[in-house]
């Protein structure tokens, strides 16, 4: 299997735009399974960071409150063609996973 993390990226002068989608069940713990009668167990994404090299460019602290697959995007300047984007999130049971992306 790929990885869950899905990222686009553009440059414009000196400014990276970031796309991503993180493929991820998020369930929040309050969700009924009426097949199995009973509540699907908390399964979601503590932390998501994006360095830009060695520099911390997003770092998020999510709950259960953010939806299943999330998507984000966002802005950063001092990029150009060729760096290289690392991103990497950790849920509440220790699962992880990673993505390196090169800028263009």
């Amino acid at each position: 299997m790929g990885s869950s993390i899905k990222v686009r990226t553009s440059l414009r002068d000196d400014q990276a735009t970031v796309r991503m989608i993180v493929r991820h069940p998020m369930h929040t713990g309050y969700e009924f399974d009426a097949e199995k009668e009973q509540l699907i167990p908390a399964h979601y994404i503590e932390r998501l960071t994006v360095k830009h090299g060695e520099t911390v460019v997003l770092d998020c602290d999510w709950s259960r409150a953010v939806s299943a697959n999330p998507y984000l995007s966002f802005v950063f300047s001092g990029a150009k063609a060729g760096d290289m984007l690392k991103i990497s999130w950790v849920d509440n049971l220790g699962e992880s996973d990673e993505a390196v992306k090169e800028l263009r």
